[in-house]
């Protein structure tokens, strides 16, 4: 492992545990939330008691060794509100998250380098000209505010997808099957909006990825030789267009991780990001920290798999 990288993670660890202590509140009064008020339904008594519990009686450097020593170990504690392993609620959520994430990539790369390559290959035309422009303007447009758009017309008003959840709840399924087919047809708009936000960004590296390729000499040579322009296209110009797309598609990941956690709050739907806004709104460090690393941990590991799939499909990458 790179110096870099073990200081990198040493920067989110330490940040990850300071930053929710950073916040204003205590967890133990944000236990009972109702219309948006607080109230402390603790004694003072229980509440010493639970804070020697998590050792939040304790000065911040000995909190930060048994966080430490708890990552060390696996541990990443017990949540302060919902009173269970932060470990097993983490690993409850995430395969919903992962589910919407790795759907939404996979769409959002084909789809995207797809556009990018017919449209390099018909630089300059008005199917570039608008492709490009509706690429560039969807860009910009923040991922929850597709959601909220999603929502409203797809599902409240043209009913044709669930507003919330993952699976339709008291359920009843007579086959795996049937089930599968719930939590697909739940899961639709919240991928269609991830998609959507990657969308623009694939399109366009593929687009310059392609144009770069269509001016090498080899591309010309294929072109005089009479072969057929699928050929051209997928043989000699979109493999070797390939290799910063991949990089993308693992990057993209991460970030996509993070950009779910606002998305999955639009759809009510349950997973990680769910998770960690209920986390904050009850102001527990303790689970704040595991999602937070999780998350973080997920990036780096991405960001890795990226640089080796880069050096993989071109060695003369460093």
């Amino acid at each position: 492992m790179k110096k870099s990288n073990i200081a990198v993670i040493g920067v989110i660890i330490v940040l990850n545990f300071f930053l929710p202590r950073l916040m204003p509140g205590d967890p133990f009064l944000y236990l009972s939330v109702e219309d948006g008020n607080t109230a402390p339904v603790y004694s003072s008594q229980q509440i010493k008691v639970y804070e020697e519990y998590y050792g939040l009686d304790k000065p911040l450097h000995e909190q930060l060794i048994r966080y430490l020593t708890g990552i060390v170990k696996g541990d990443l504690g017990y949540s302060i509100f919902y009173h269970e392993k932060v470990t097993d609620m983490i690993a409850a959520r995430i395969p919903w998250t992962l589910l919407i994430v790795i759907s939404a990539l996979v769409l959002s790369s084909v789809f995207g380098t797809l556009l990018g390559t017919i449209c390099a290959w018909h630089r300059d035309s008005f199917l570039d000209r608008c492709v490009y422009f509706f690429m560039m303007v969807l860009s910009e447009i923040p991922g929850f505010l597709i959601g909220i758009f999603l929502l409203f017309y797809l599902g409240a008003n043209l009913k044709w997808f669930p507003m919330s959840g993952g699976e339709t709840v008291f359920a009843s399924y007579s086959t795996p099957l049937e089930q599968v087919k719930d939590i697909i047809h739940h899961m639709v708009l919240p991928v269609l909006t991830l998609s959507l936000s990657r969308l623009g960004s694939f399109y366009l590296l593929s687009r310059s990825s392609m144009l770069n390729v269509l001016s090498k000499d080899y591309i010309r040579t294929a072109k005089g030789k009479g072969l057929k322009k699928h050929t051209v296209i997928l043989k000699h110009g979109l493999k070797n267009s390939l290799p910063p797309v991949v990089t993308q598609f693992f990057m993209s990941l991460g970030a996509m991780v993070g950009q779910a956690v606002l998305v999955e709050n639009v759809f009510s739907y349950p997973g990680a990001g769910s998770l960690m806004r209920e986390a904050v709104v009850n102001r527990d460090y303790v689970l704040m920290q595991g999602i937070f690393l999780i998350m973080s941990a997920t990036v780096l590991i991405m960001n890795g798999l990226a640089e080796f799939m880069l050096k993989k499909m071109d060695p003369r990458m460093v």
